[in-house]
């Protein structure tokens, strides 16, 4: 598991400052379903009306299809104990699946979740989303990766809050043109400009889980997708719920 003792102080440091040029939004909840308690959310998003999930951890990854009114799978394929999933997405006829550390991402046919290939990739895999044309992904540093179809990196973009780096970028999702990306370890979004990789706003989502639903496995807030009416879910690692959600100003 990635350690649980990374400091984020600094980029909340950072958050308080030039308020006046970075938005800062709240969450309010407008729907709340089931989300499987023995999934370790990594990657979540919707594709034709159908919510995907991959899940981590040794022994424990997945990749599955679930119905959003129960939390149920639908369509569900394991990985070997020596993968660690990470995050994933759809792009053209193909879905793409990052792992951790073991230096590969997998490819699989989008509509039937059938494997198609293996590919080496050199970097820690964490957070993958698309913009429709390229994919960008996260490896926990302060960059973004803009890469083509067959993973190859086209661009690299620091991500900055107020001039400062932004590190632990983790889970993505393309938004209206923006990047969204879950701070690990926080219960920040940051809202990036994916041409210079400044942060326009941040999301906190503190208390968004109430604290009468965690259990001791209960971990991080991970998890950002939004369907086709523009309807916007958030959820984490181990939770019980996955929130549709609307953003508030502070």
């Amino acid at each position: 598991m990635k350690s649980r003792y990374i400091s984020v102080i600094g980029l909340l440091l950072a958050a308080s400052c030039g308020r006046a040029q970075v938005k800062e939004y709240q969450v309010k909840v407008v729907q709340e379903y089931p989300h499987d308690t023995s999934s370790y959310t990594q990657g979540l998003f919707f594709h034709d009306g159908t919510l995907y999930e991959s899940t981590g951890q040794y022994g424990e990854s997945t990749m599955r299809t679930v119905d959003l009114r129960t939390g149920e799978a639908l369509a569900r394929r394991d990985f070997g104990r020596k993968y660690f999933v990470e995050g994933s997405v759809i792009l053209g006829d193909d879905l793409y699946i990052l792992t951790w550390t073991n230096k590969v991402a997998f490819r699989y046919d989008a509509a039937t979740l059938r494997y198609k290939s293996t590919t080496g990739y050199p970097r820690e895999g964490w957070g993958l989303t698309t913009d429709g044309k390229q994919l960008i992904a996260s490896d926990g540093s302060s960059f973004l990766y803009f890469m083509d179809r067959n993973l190859k990196v086209q661009r690299k973009q620091k991500v900055t809050l107020n001039g400062r780096p932004v590190r632990y970028l983790n889970e993505l999702e393309w938004i209206d043109g923006k990047v969204w990306a879950n701070v690990y370890l926080s219960d920040l979004i940051v809202i990036i400009d994916p041409k210079d990789g400044r942060v326009e706003a941040t999301v906190d989502c503190t208390g968004l889980l109430p604290a009468k639903l965690r259990e001791p496995r209960t971990d991080v807030l991970n998890g950002i997708a939004v369907d086709g009416k523009g309807r916007i879910f958030l959820t984490g690692k181990y939770w019980p719920r996955l929130y549709e959600v609307e953003l508030k100003r502070k």
